[in-house]
């Protein structure tokens, strides 16, 4: 098929594009990687009146560390990530656990992260990261700038705080220390299917115990999630010795906090391949096999920091 008539604008700067967003009433839509954007138009579910392409913006083709958080800029694609170098610390590791499962490489050298916030599906790794790690949307409009956290940018599927005329310039997520360890496990039926159920879990460990417990929901419910109830299982728990994600006992604090997060923190909804109980069962399994993988990355963290002050 091929989408119904527009208009296109491409702006070279941001009060470009918010003006062109809010001019007149039309309905708009912005144009970064095109990654849902296209495909949609494609199946006339979305008919723009104007297309406004932000690509010739250089200023929002950029990333950098400010004030102890990574800003991360409307341009940047999803393929930068799948380099841990590209962040420091355990932030970039988290980061590129969770951008290999994003469609395909193709898809990812154009796709942008901050597109996925402005359709704001409950399938969106990085929506679900930024709940966990209590990130901010930076938004762009016709009168002022604003900020929204993340817990009350997501309000449903495809729904989310961002007003018409309103521009997404860049999300914002903290650093994470070193004392952190981060892990990210998604499961899905096939390689081109959207998440059945993913997660993301963010572990602070001191001398062994976790202080803090951050873990992040994906297609769980109608919206991402931060799993509080699991959390709030793990604080003042020690780690252990290093277990397997696929042998952990069922009475093992993760396996706990899995069941937690399934049963009161998830609100899944029944699907044609995934009935509730399967779901259910699902996030239970993939969260305890996260916070273990986030376990034994703070060890070998650990590890390595002792072995390089040799």
């Amino acid at each position: 098929m091929k989408p119904a008539a527009f208009d296109y604008v491409a702006p070279r700067t941001v009060p470009e594009a918010v003006d062109a967003l809010g001019n007149g009433g039309r309905k708009a839509q912005v144009l970064a990687g095109g990654q849902s954007l296209l495909l949609e138009m494609h199946l006339e579910r979305i008919r723009p009146d104007l297309v406004v392409d932000i690509n010739r913006i250089p200023e929002l083709d950029d990333m950098q560390i400010i004030d102890n958080t990574l800003q991360v800029g409307a341009l940047i694609r999803h393929h930068v990530f799948e380099s841990t170098q590209a962040v420091p610390g355990p932030l970039g590791s988290l980061l590129s656990l969770a951008v290999v499962n994003i469609a395909h490489p193709p898809i990812r050298s154009r796709g942008t992260m901050v597109g996925s916030f402005g359709w704001g599906h409950p399938a969106s790794e990085w929506c679900a990261i930024a709940m966990a790690l209590d990130a901010d949307i930076q938004l762009q409009g016709p009168q002022s700038a604003r900020t929204v956290a993340a817990r009350d940018y997501f309000h449903g599927p495809l729904k989310t705080a961002r007003r018409p005329g309103e521009l997404i310039t860049s999300v914002r997520y903290p650093l994470l220390s070193e004392h952190t360890g981060v892990g990210f496990i998604e499961h899905r039926r096939t390689h081109f299917c959207f998440a059945q159920v993913a997660v993301a879990a963010i572990l602070t460990v001191h001398d062994g115990v976790i202080s803090e417990a951050r873990i992040g929901l994906v297609n769980c419910a109608d919206r991402p999630l931060r799993a509080h109830a699991a959390e709030q299982a793990l604080t003042g728990v020690e780690i252990g010795p290093p277990m397997d994600g696929y042998q952990l006992p069922k009475h093992h604090p993760f396996t706990r906090s899995g069941r937690i997060a399934s049963e009161q923190d998830a609100a899944p909804l029944a699907e044609p391949y995934a009935d509730l109980e399967y779901r259910r069962h699902a996030i239970a399994v993939v969260a305890a096999r996260t916070l273990c993988q986030a376990a034994n990355d703070h060890r070998s963290r650990i590890g390595e920091a002792k072995g390089g002050c040799q």
